[in-house]
């Protein structure tokens, strides 16, 4: 049985000019401990789909299920990481990393001040412990918001576009911290992008939306294709990368025609 089942899911909004649907009825499984990323046009309903699983919205049709209950509003079990910088600015490094251990029944004092040590260092924010994070940069605070998510110990990682405003030296930096940390939590994990070459080098699979309404136009096993262990930037020069990269623009590519087409009739 699957960690995580998308079971015939699906979201339709209401507004004042009708109803728009989202996401069709789709049906998705995730691995415990695999990082899947979804990739898609701008506004297909991939974020919707991210945001139904965390709990903060509500499907029209089908259940999601998790390690077999399923899933209702947001929870600990889940944690979220956006695109801003979530970070309380009021409170030092340490203090928002400490917040996210507050209902950690399963630790003493002791252990979560060892928990906040660790996971400074995970991030690699030694030496910032005691900085407001009004003080520190976009890449530093979002380092913050990780960590803090992480310190609730959630059974699954949802990240929404979470480097997409910084530049792209910090972008790389945090990739690569991300597969490091992956590699230290085993946090099943579903981060949403429009990157292409993000989604290649952060992913075991690759699950790729169409135009909206959202469906599942293919779903691919990158570590079918790519070295799963050790994975780092030096892997986008690999001939599979490119390739892999090209395939994945040619279907998005046609994807985008044909919904300009559908659009125009």
């Amino acid at each position: 049985m699957a960690y995580l089942s998308i079971n015939d899911v699906s979201k339709t909004f209401s507004t004042p000019s009708g109803d728009v649907q989202a996401v069709t009825p789709l049906d998705l499984d995730v691995a415990q401990g695999e990082i899947v990323t979804f990739l898609g046009p701008s506004g297909c309903g991939k974020t919707t789909l991210m945001r139904m699983v965390g709990g903060l919205e509500t499907p029209s049709s089908g259940q999601i299920v998790l390690d077999g209950d399923t899933l209702g509003g947001p929870d600990r079990r889940r944690g979220m990481v956006f695109q801003s910088y979530a970070a309380f600015p009021w409170l030092s490094v340490a203090g928002n990393i400490r917040l996210g251990l507050k209902y950690r029944p399963d630790l003493n004092g002791t252990q979560k001040e060892a928990a906040v040590e660790r996971l400074i260092t995970l991030v690699e924010l030694d030496g910032f412990e005691n900085s407001f994070t009004n003080r520190i940069s976009g890449g530093m605070r979002q380092r913050v918001a990780i960590a803090r998510t992480l310190a609730a110990n959630p059974d699954i990682l949802l990240m929404d576009e979470p480097f997409g405003a910084l530049d792209a030296l910090t972008r790389e930096h945090l990739q690569n911290q991300l597969i490091q940390i992956n590699r230290a939590e085993q946090k099943t994990t579903i981060f949403v992008t429009h990157d292409v070459e993000e989604a290649i080098l952060l992913a075991h699979r690759i699950i790729v939306f169409s135009a909206r309404p959202a469906r599942i136009l293919e779903d691919i096993d990158v570590n079918a294709i790519l070295p799963a262990e050790g994975r780092d930037q030096q892997v986008r020069d690999l001939p599979a990368f490119l390739s892999l990269r090209r395939r994945i623009q040619d279907i998005l590519r046609n994807e985008q025609q044909r919904a300009e087409v559908a659009n125009a009739i």
